[in-house]
């Protein structure tokens, strides 16, 4: 699996090099500013691009408008946003754009390797990943009324966990609950948010983006 990382500190870059290699991961670039990284994407076509949401010369959004730009030149990379704060803006607006092969970090919150490995798998298969803390910040975010007030409590840790990228066979590991009980509830959320089955929709991406925008 080919991985190209963008972040401005050579230190981190270092590290996220070694840690990936180790990891049986192949990295074919790194890049210190936004237009590194696009011209290393377009030479080297990686299956993920490892991105800080602020990188030079600004130190404010160009990893995110680079990561704009590789979505909309190469929709197959998958694109894992790292940053040291929350801004939901961003990860909004990228996710609510291509939410497939899709995932924001928090760098400090990041404390196991095998996490961070997992994550940039789920991510290169076409998988979202989300810091939970982006997720609670995002559900904070939301104006009443909506749809997703009618959602109970269980449903809406359902829900979190949908947006975190989980999947049924997990949401139900993390909150000790059978898959049947886990299907009941996710088709609960799909009824709520009225989100009729549709041959060209999906309603789980469907039922993410509905909670991230609320």
């Amino acid at each position: 699996m080919r991985v190209v990382i963008a972040d401005d500190s050579v230190l981190l870059r270092e590290g996220l090099a070694r840690v990936l290699s180790d990891g049986g991961f192949e990295v074919v670039a790194q890049a210190a500013d936004a237009s590194a990284l696009e011209t290393a994407v377009r030479r080297t076509k990686p299956d993920v691009a490892i991105v800080d949401v602020r990188m030079p010369p600004t130190q404010t959004d160009e990893g995110t408008r680079a990561a704009k730009a590789i979505r909309e030149e190469h929709p197959a990379i998958g694109l894992l946003l790292l940053s040291q704060v929350v801004e939901p803006r961003h990860a909004l607006e990228l996710f609510s754009e291509h939410p497939e092969g899709f995932g924001y970090l928090l760098k400090d919150r990041v404390v196991e390797i095998d996490d961070f490995l997992e994550a940039v798998r789920r991510v290169a298969r076409g998988g979202t990943v989300m810091d939970p803390e982006v997720v609670a910040t995002l559900l904070g975010r939301r104006r009443a009324p909506d749809p997703l007030e009618d959602l109970t409590p269980r449903e809406r840790e359902v829900l979190g966990l949908m947006a975190e990228g989980r999947s049924n066979k997990a949401i139900s590991a993390q909150l000790f609950l059978s898959p049947k009980t886990v299907e009941t509830h996710v088709s609960s959320i799909f009824l709520k948010l009225r989100l009729a089955q549709e041959p060209d929709d999906h309603r789980r991406v469907l039922a993410v983006l509905a909670f991230l925008r609320g």
